[in-house]
């Protein structure tokens, strides 16, 4: 299939799911041809790798101004500030040139649009098809990756994040967020979810009798993500990864440090912890001046931390869909403690594949467990990895995507 891929910033490593499916896909013999946003020098690099590799790529520049301006149109409108956040004209002349330019659908099999952020061009694409469609002609189906149900993620968000500022927003945005999605859901051929959790807060905003979204799990590319040898293991050391700019991940370290770690220092003052992800608020980045804590940023690969860690921890208290940095870790073979919320989207058992701790104390008691006896952690490490290579494999997962793409074409 020959396939338009619309992101509202550039896939890479970091932001592993359209990296992912653009490329498996194309290894399954699929031409991917991809749309996106370049907002800082991250995002150049990543395109320039991606133009590297083959890809055809079409970026627009998204200053911070134009976000801003974005956002304050947003405020005097219905819609939430997310689905303009990342408009930009120049791409959106650009959908429409390249599914346009022959024949309809004659260029492109299929739209792939993604996120909350992008949606709007997708909805823009839609109502320039609809005025140029004549009767009888077939319409280039667009399918609507929306990742996770952000109105679910905001209603987390908004009892349980740490900042004042935060609950503000998210509580401005519910609203319109809930009644965006459900009008969005019903726009597309396809609407794509990562997580069971994700399609019943879908069901409960739509309409009784409109199709249900469909969901597509995250994958790990099990190449990258491997084992090292547990000899190369640091002692008492442990993990937490991932964006620290995403409000849950900041809440998830926040509560890590200050409701967990007392305990496991109280017992083994010598256990180390790696905060690693990219753009930590100054809250995070403060953190490194205790004893035992290091705050990396940005790294251009975790795979070390994840590899080299005694556990991983992903001790989360609000979020949405599959949480990659608990698949990342397991792929690794690295054991993982995790909450309940990091873990609900899988279909993971505690003791074996990891271990789920809802209480803080509790929590703290398994990490000191399983620094204690690492024959135990290399089982459940080991019982983790077969885990994600059974039930979160890119290629198997690039081959649903084909499916719902094959299902679209056929009904457009």
């Amino acid at each position: 299939m020959n396939i338009l891929f619309v992101v509202p910033y550039a896939p890479n490593k970091i932001r592993i799911r359209p990296y992912n499916l653009m490329r498996f896909l194309s290894a399954r013999g699929n031409q991917v041809t991809l749309l996106t946003l370049q907002a800082d020098d991250l995002d150049s690099a990543s395109i320039r790798q991606l133009e590297s590799e083959g890809y055809q790529v079409f970026a627009y520049p998204l200053p911070a101004w134009r976000s801003l301006v974005n956002s304050v149109r947003g405020m005097i409108t219905s819609d939430p500030l997310q689905s303009y956040y990342c408009w930009q004209p120049q791409m959106a002349q650009k959908i429409e040139e390249l599914a346009f330019r022959e024949k309809m659908g004659a260029s492109f099999d299929v739209v792939h649009i993604e996120h909350l952020r992008g949606v709007r061009y997708g909805q823009y694409l839609r109502s320039r098809q609809n005025r140029r469609l004549k009767q009888g002609e077939k319409r280039l189906p667009i399918i609507w990756d929306s990742v996770d149900c952000i109105s679910y993620l905001f209603q987390q968000a908004a009892q349980q994040s740490q900042k004042l500022i935060s609950r503000l927003i998210t509580r401005l945005e519910l609203p319109r967020t809930r009644k965006y999605e459900a009008s969005m859901a019903q726009l597309f051929d396809r609407t794509l979810v990562t997580s069971r959790l994700d399609q019943e807060a879908y069901a409960r905003l739509l309409p009784s009798g409109a199709d249900p979204v469909t969901i597509l799990p995250n994958g790990v590319d099990l190449d990258y993500f491997h084992p090292f040898p547990d000899s190369e293991r640091e002692p008492a050391t442990l993990v937490i990864s991932g964006k620290m700019s995403y409000h849950a991940n900041v809440a998830m370290v926040t509560h890590l440090v200050n409701q967990i770690m007392p305990h496991i220092w109280m017992k083994k003052p010598e256990v180390r912890l790696w905060i690693v992800g990219k753009d930590p608020p100054k809250s995070i980045c403060d953190l490194a001046s205790r004893e035992g804590i290091t705050v990396t940023g940005y790294v251009a690969d975790i795979r070390p931390y994840l590899q080299k860690a005694t556990l991983a921890l992903a001790p989360l208290t609000y979020g949405a869909g599959i949480q990659n940095k608990v698949l990342e870790a397991m792929a690794c073979g690295t054991p993982v403690i995790s909450t309940p919320k990091a873990v609900s989207a899988l279909s993971v058992k505690s003791g074996q594949d990891l271990f789920i701790e809802a209480d803080p104390v509790a929590f703290a008691n398994q990490v000191l467990c399983l620094i204690d006896d690492p024959a135990r952690a290399r089982q459940v490490g080991s019982c983790g990895r077969k885990y994600v290579e059974r039930n979160h494999d890119w290629s198997a997962i690039a081959g649903q995507l084909e499916a719902v793409y094959s299902q679209a074409i056929e009904h457009s």
